[in-house]
């Protein structure tokens, strides 16, 4: 079976930080491949970048935007396909799950909730091409596993941290301390976001630290200092290796750290 074309992919999200973690799942696609002809912030940016680019294939689209939402922006080009003219197939994305049936109402291809994992993303781009009547040909070799990645604002620069590099988050004031195995990052970031995006590769284990599973050497309890400790004096905490520091650890969470020093990650 001859391989599909590359599908021209339109993104639209007010969030840079969303645009650019689609862009690199997008890249990491096959099967049908995809590119991405344009971005948008808004729904009226999106209108504008259609207009020049009248054969975008699919909108991946988010609903919560100021102004115009991308449901109403969904309903708009429904009605120009309903009435002849050219509409690309939609996907909705959003954080939320209340919207299914406004996605079916809409008739949307898909319905992708964040964070948005590259399988789902490729079933989402298989379905566009199956409406659009493409063959998509069978993936002769295994797939690379993919290689996971966190995005993050680190003052102003937006980077791709390898999800592997990653040690821990410690949320201190107004920002997040981020600790990798080569460097450390002062992001803009929520602690709770970033461990949502890291999903099953971290741990929560104090209010106020997030750490990877992987990185995770020792418990023991310690002496922390200032206020990290939950209570004066002697303290649980976690040692993560490379960077050999000690977190502190709630009462709460010390069943979870001891099942990961057990191999039950």
């Amino acid at each position: 079976m001859p391989t599909s074309p590359r599908l021209r992919v339109l993104i639209v999200d007010d969030e840079p930080l969303a645009r650019l973690r689609l862009r690199g799942l997008l890249a990491d696609c096959v099967q049908p491949a995809a590119e991405v002809v344009d971005e948008a912030g808004s729904a009226a940016e999106a209108l504008h970048a259609l207009a020049r680019h009248a054969d975008v294939d699919a909108v991946l689209l988010d609903i919560h935007m100021p102004g115009m939402d991308g449901m109403a922006l969904a309903r708009r080009l429904k009605e120009q396909a309903a009435s002849g003219g050219p509409a690309p197939a939609v996907v909705l994305v959003t954080a939320h799950a209340e919207h299914a049936l406004q996605a079916f109402e809409v008739e949307a291809v898909d319905y992708l909730t964040k964070p948005v994992r590259r399988p789902r993303l490729q079933e989402a781009l298989g379905r566009v091409a199956q409406r659009l009547g493409r063959p998509v040909a069978p993936v002769a070799a295994p797939v690379p596993a993919e290689q996971p990645t966190l995005v993050v604002s680190d003052r102003g620069r937006v980077l791709r941290i390898p999800v592997a590099e990653v040690v821990y988050l410690k949320a201190e004031m107004k920002y997040v301390t981020l600790v990798t195995t080569r460097h450390r990052y002062v992001l803009d970031d929520a602690l709770t976001d970033l461990e949502q995006r890291l999903g099953d590769a971290a741990l929560r284990i104090h209010r106020s630290v997030v750490v990877a599973k992987s990185a995770v050497r020792a418990l023991e309890r310690r002496v922390l200092p200032g206020d990290e400790a939950e209570e004066a004096g002697e303290a649980w905490a976690v040692q993560v290796d490379p960077a050999g520091a000690w977190l502190p650890v709630s009462r709460r969470q010390l069943a979870q750290v001891r099942e990961v020093l057990a191999g039950g990650r």
